[in-house]
């Protein structure tokens, strides 16, 4: 897919690996359309990047606030491109505790509605608005969704988040094979330990223990780095139905 000229859609946007993925595509010469909460610095961060930005405030649950985003992202012409990167942490709780109570059914809940049914909301309202499109070299439109690492080596309290990642890894293929007869392509990045706002709250030597840990490169991943990959997932024409770690071929440990 040619990135220049299009309109793109990046949900998170306005911080982390959202915000370097829409500095990537604009840099590439694609309008985007920034989904994030309304209480986020999306509107800002919009006016900061240019007047190829725009902001669509919304919470990527809703069904109506959404579509809203979508419509202000189709005013620079048909959406051809989504990449989703807002999510939640998990809630960190053991399955049973140090006292043996169960951990929290609402919060795991919460973690699954917010990442995996945040997920399926935005990619079928965005396939939807592609599925219109006219063919455009060979695609109406193409996805990245973001999963995690911790889709394949889920850390102890890690349940919930793992179990929502997992879901993204493995609805990217049914997806794809559903979507292709849209000319729509799916693909997932499974980022590792990245230098976002969720780890900026850690300590100095945690953080240092997490880069030390990556084999290669010895470093927290940078959100360049995942607004690269996300932007070639869009690029590359048949690359379709993948996840792809990026993580420095780190495996995390059992906790």
């Amino acid at each position: 897919m040619r990135i220049d000229g299009i309109s793109a859609l990046v949900t998170g946007g306005a911080s982390g690996l959202g915000l370097a993925t829409a500095r990537e595509l604009i840099r590439r010469g694609a309008f985007v359309t920034i989904l994030d909460l309304p209480v986020s610095d999306g509107a800002a961060v919009a006016k900061e990047l240019g007047d190829r930005t725009r902001f669509g405030a919304a919470d990527i649950t809703s069904e109506d606030e959404v579509r809203s985003a979508i419509t202000v992202a189709e005013q620079a012409g048909p959406l051809r491109a989504l990449v989703h990167c807002a999510g939640r942490g998990g809630d960190r709780n053991r399955i049973v505790d140090k006292q043996h109570q169960p951990g929290s059914l609402e919060t795991f809940e919460q973690v699954i509605t917010v990442n995996l049914a945040g997920t399926y909301n935005v990619l079928r309202l965005a396939a939807a608005a592609m599925s219109h499109n006219d063919l455009l070299d060979g695609d109406r439109g193409a996805c990245v969704l973001t999963a995690s690492v911790a889709a394949f080596d889920g850390q102890i309290g890690q349940t919930s988040y793992t179990a929502s990642k997992a879901a993204i890894h493995g609805i990217t293929l049914v997806a794809a094979r559903d979507l292709a007869s849209w000319g729509i392509r799916v693909n997932t990045i499974a980022p590792g330990t990245f230098d976002t706002p969720m780890l900026a709250n850690l300590r100095q030597d945690i953080r240092e223990g997490l880069a030390a840990s990556v084999p290669h490169p010895k470093r927290l991943g940078d959100p360049a780095d995942y607004g690269h990959l996300a932007v070639s997932l869009l690029e590359n024409r048949y690359i379709n139905g993948e996840t792809v770690r990026l993580d420095g071929s780190i495996r995390m440990a059992p906790r």
